[in-house]
């Protein structure tokens, strides 16, 4: 049964970076890491290659990247009515699915209503993304599923998944 979803009041109390969102989808233990500063992007060198794919991806659009509320950070925006993320691979599709679904909800509660779409440039592929109550719900879950796990004392134990091999936080987790 879906609730009566986040007042305005409850969202800017939950309200997270997108790739926190993304994170706790992917590995809950990672976005606790992520959370206390520890930072490991820096060492992958899949991450370097996913910063310039998206630096040398889509040159023809003039606003790039747009910060807004020192909060989400929105890869490309299209024309007036859609934004853009741009991912290195689709391998975490529910995942990026979800972040942008969250940037999204993030401007409805500003009352800017857009659609999404995900762009994976390297396998040219794109996904649309559209916020509808299921998303919207999605979205709130995963805002409070987030703070969770960030109030947390201790990390959440690793558990070993698909992509633990090529996450910059692997030594951490399994060195």
């Amino acid at each position: 049964m879906r609730g009566k979803g986040l007042t305005l009041e409850e969202f800017e109390e939950l309200k997270v970076g997108g790739l926190m969102l993304n994170y706790l989808l992917i590995c809950p233990r990672k976005l606790w890491l992520y959370s206390r500063g520890i930072r490991t992007e820096h060492t992958s060198e899949r991450v370097e290659l996913g910063y310039f794919l998206h630096r040398s991806s889509y040159e023809q659009f003039s606003a790039r990247e747009l910060m807004i509320e020192n909060i989400i950070k929105v890869d490309v925006i299209l024309g007036e009515e859609k934004i853009t993320e741009v991912k290195y691979s689709s391998k975490m599709l529910s995942a990026s699915k979800a972040q942008l679904a969250y940037y999204l909800y993030f401007l409805k509660k500003r009352g800017v209503i857009l659609k999404g779409e995900l762009r994976f440039p390297k396998e040219r592929r794109k996904e649309t993304v559209e916020l509808n109550e299921d998303m919207e719900e999605l979205v709130e879950d995963c805002l409070r599923k987030v703070w969770e796990v960030v109030r947390r004392e201790s990390p959440p134990e690793a558990e070993r998944g698909r992509i633990c091999k090529s996450c910059s936080y692997y030594e951490l987790c399994w060195g």
